[in-house]
């Protein structure tokens, strides 16, 4: 009896969110040409680039990664509406940036104005930077939220702030 009873309870249960390696699933592997980058995705039919300015020591990175840009509702969302890189703010990767000028990750953060770690940076299908969030997001919700707003277009007339409050979050 106990056997049938424990059977029951797990279809009870609700079904989890699959997990998966953000490195591979929510990330794009780099090839370090921004501006190549932004053919890709107008042939892809993007609305931009997502850029996740990160440092290897940064707790809140660390927590993204495991809690949220692990969730594969989150994956497929953002990779369906964007293309997804990495910049290590200290990094000496040699790359080019949105404009064809070749630097560094590390020249390219200071460009950016990268102060803190993470950074979720937006850019337009010219390169234009569009909507920026630093620190974590407080759950996958807001996070996808964070995403909508990019994908709306909201961002031409409010504050991500008054997004949120309007949307009940």
């Amino acid at each position: 009896m106990r056997w049938l009873l424990l059977v029951l309870a797990l279809f009870a249960l609700p079904a989890m969110a699959e997990v998966r390696d953000p490195a591979s699933h929510f990330f794009m592997p780099k090839l370090g040409d921004f501006k190549g980058d932004l053919d890709a995705a107008r042939q892809e039919g993007k609305v931009g680039i997502l850029l996740m300015f990160e440092l290897d020591d940064c707790p809140y990175c660390h927590r993204m990664k495991a809690t949220i840009l692990n969730q594969s509702e989150v994956q497929d969302w953002f990779r369906q509406h964007f293309l997804i890189y990495t910049v290590d703010a200290k990094g000496d990767t040699a790359m080019t940036d949105f404009n064809g000028k070749d630097t560094t990750e590390k020249a390219f953060a200071l460009e950016q104005r990268v102060r803190a770690t993470p950074v979720f940076q937006f850019y337009d299908l010219t390169g234009k930077p569009t909507a920026r969030f630093t620190g974590a997001t407080q759950s996958k919700e807001e996070f996808l939220l964070l995403g909508r707003y990019v994908v709306e277009g909201a961002y031409k007339t409010m504050p991500f702030n008054v997004y949120k409050r309007q949307a009940g979050k």
